[in-house]
């Protein structure tokens, strides 16, 4: 997720950035230094570090730090498992719920604050449309998501067999939440959240950001992809590669859509699948590796 060369921007069919060009709001937005949002380069750049370290910054730290405990621990990496949404209070259900609805309120903060700054300049209530987060097209916007998703899904799951089986990754357990009313809500919810949070932050307003600090369509790029790779690491050398891979895949049709919604939908409908799919399916059928 990268950014400037030389920039022209294009009027494509239906408002959509053409083929080649930047995503609506990603490159500067007007003359001087700041891109035209009245802040300082120095500003800016403070703004990322601190939106970073509230979530997806703080998120690949941790990552890192868990890879490099499994890394060095006796015995393979697929041996480990790697428990994306587990019970938070076991043998206590209503308790449970709570933290599983504490758990994905508070991640979405990060969301809400980068609303708020992006709607310092924008008109009022053009925050999200800046983005490409809005209703204005939730048809279309499913529709390729779901294209997107059935593409990077499908391949995603055979390159995680791939490199479990070569010893590059832990074995990913997506649930392990007590059979209860509402597990399945909550892993549907956890599968948006987790859509909204990436997208919004790694996409939207990390690419507009750098846009404006004047960085090349390909070194943010190249920044965007590392960041989704590393908050992924956990999972070991195949959720880095393979994430780095989806996010190189993903800034290209933001740019080509000029919308973040199609994405938010990809990655949800990706996270749903795998999610909802492995609390039914793990156990009962032997291609999926469990714990």
């Amino acid at each position: 997720m990268g950014r400037r060369e030389t920039r022209v921007r294009h009027n494509a069919p239906d408002g959509e950035a053409g083929a080649g060009t930047t995503a609506p709001g990603e490159g500067p937005s007007g003359g001087g230094p700041s891109g035209g949002t009245g802040l300082s380069r120095r500003t800016l750049r403070a703004e990322i570090l601190i939106v970073l370290a509230l979530s997806l910054g703080a998120s690949a730290l941790s990552s890192l730090i868990s890879f490099v405990g499994a890394a060095t621990r006796p015995g393979g990496l697929k041996d480990q498992a790697a428990t994306l949404n587990a019970s938070h209070a076991p043998g206590r259900p209503w308790l449970d719920l709570a933290w599983q609805a504490f758990g994905i309120t508070t991640a979405l903060v990060p969301v809400l604050l980068v609303v708020h700054l992006l709607a310092r300049e924008v008109p009022e209530g053009g925050a999200l449309r800046a983005i490409g987060l809005d209703r204005g097209r939730p048809g279309l916007d499913l529709a390729r998501g779901a294209g997107l998703a059935a593409a990077v899904g499908g391949s995603g799951l055979l390159f995680y067999l791939a490199v479990r089986a070569a010893g590059f990754n832990l074995t990913v357990v997506p649930e392990n939440l007590p059979d209860v009313w509402w597990k399945l809500p909550v892993l549907v919810a956890s599968a948006l959240q987790n859509a909204v949070l990436e997208e919004v932050v790694v996409v939207g307003y990390l690419l507009r950001r750098l846009g404006q600090l004047g960085w090349t369509p390909a070194a943010a790029l190249a920044a965007s992809a590392v960041l989704r790779g590393s908050y992924h690491l956990y999972q070991g050398i195949g959720g880095l590669v393979g994430n780095m891979v989806m996010g190189v895949v993903f800034v290209l049709c933001y740019r080509r859509w000029g919308r973040v919604g199609p994405l938010v939908a990809a990655h949800a409908l990706i996270d749903i699948v795998a999610f909802v799919g492995y609390a039914l399916l793990a156990g009962k059928v032997a291609w999926l590796p469990t714990a």
